[in-house]
């Protein structure tokens, strides 16, 4: 697992990865938006030994912006021209409702649980 930032400063963005069977695994806790949201696009980068399948794990962001969107949105579109997908798992109810308030859990799975995205 690589941890990219630190959690626990105010506007501050914790992100670490793991692979899983092939498939990246990001745990993020923070805010995502314009000042954060480089370190989740860094952390969003394939490692070699994986296939172009991605979970977010958005257990422990409290707020996301349209950056945060658009960031979603850039890596589905990416890893959907590669024949893998993005899914997204555990958001708290003030993340999720801008997830469907903008529609794009239309086209990126969310889940209740990383394994329940990662089985689905």
């Amino acid at each position: 697992m690589v941890d990219t930032e630190h959690a626990g400063q105010p506007g501050r963005l914790s992100v670490r990865t793991d692979v899983v069977d092939g498939t990246l695994v990001v745990a993020v806790a923070g805010e995502i938006d314009q000042e954060t949201g480089g370190s989740l696009r860094e952390a969003l980068q394939l490692p070699e030994d994986a296939a172009p399948r991605v979970v977010i794990d958005l257990r422990e962001v409290s707020f996301m912006d349209s950056s945060g969107i658009n960031i979603l949105i850039a890596v589905q579109t990416t890893l959907a021209e590669a024949g893998g997908w993005l899914r997204l798992a555990g958001a708290a109810p003030p993340v999720l409702r801008i997830i469907q308030l903008v529609g794009i859990d239309g086209f990126i799975g969310c889940h209740p649980t990383v394994q329940q995205a990662l089985e689905s």
